[in-house]
């Protein structure tokens, strides 16, 4: 991968020097996994930080037996960062949801990058903002209808990670369960509503993707038109 392809898929580099980018092109390792395996174990401590170049992953918590999707992740967006920064053990672990390529880059190295080069450090704090931001919206939702928070869910993985087609917008099919622990809905909701969705022809779905084929009523829906 050359540098601008690099610094177009992954928007945490895209103010970066290219000396910089260079450099870390030339210390990145790749990795790919299946669907279904786990990518980061919790309670590991922070080696590297790892960029998604394609493919979906959940990020979870376990708790006791069970677990609970927090955020899913899609090309583009980079995990791993919060336990090299506190240098402490990783809070969650992360799931491949579909065949998934990665990127990693040692946590010294990063960091060191990140001291070298203002931009990328600065850009990095935005994101990191943006995410806290997400969540905080989330908070915020907590109390709303459950088609309302499926919408706004849909939507915001739409526009952070959906790949655009000549009919609208695709995102990977993502399990019930997990939409429904990030939406913080119930299983059967999002069957329900994904169900009338797709019999007002807003959207399409097979076994591997969700189709926005109204994306304009849909985001109608979640109020954000």
């Amino acid at each position: 991968m050359d540098t601008k392809a690099f610094s177009e898929l992954f928007p945490l580099f895209g103010n970066a020097n290219p000396e910089t980018i260079e450099s870390l092109l030339s210390i990145t390792t790749e990795h790919e996994y299946p669907v279904g395996r786990t990518v980061l174990m919790e309670d590991s401590w922070g080696n590297a930080v790892y960029f998604i170049q394609s493919g979906w992953v959940k990020v979870r918590r376990l708790t006791g037996d069970s677990t609970m999707t927090l955020a899913i992740l899609g090309q583009g967006d980079f995990f791993g960062e919060m336990a090299i920064l506190d240098e402490s053990p990783r809070s969650t672990d992360v799931v491949a949801l579909s065949q998934v390529k990665l990127l990693s880059i040692s946590a010294q190295r990063f960091i060191q990058t990140l001291f070298r080069d203002h931009q990328l450090h600065h850009k990095m704090l935005q994101l990191m903002v943006q995410r806290l931001r997400n969540a905080n919206a989330r908070f915020q939702w907590r109390n709303q209808p459950p088609a309302l928070k499926l919408a706004k869910m849909l939507i915001l993985l739409a526009e952070s990670y959906g790949e655009p087609t000549d009919q609208g917008v695709k995102i990977i099919n993502i399990p019930a369960t997990d939409l429904a622990e990030v939406a913080d809905i119930k299983p059967k909701e999002v069957d329900i509503i994904l169900t009338k969705l797709r019999s007002k022809g807003w959207l399409e779905m097979d076994d591997a993707t969700i189709h926005f084929i109204n994306f304009k009523q849909l985001s109608k829906l979640a109020g954000r038109a």
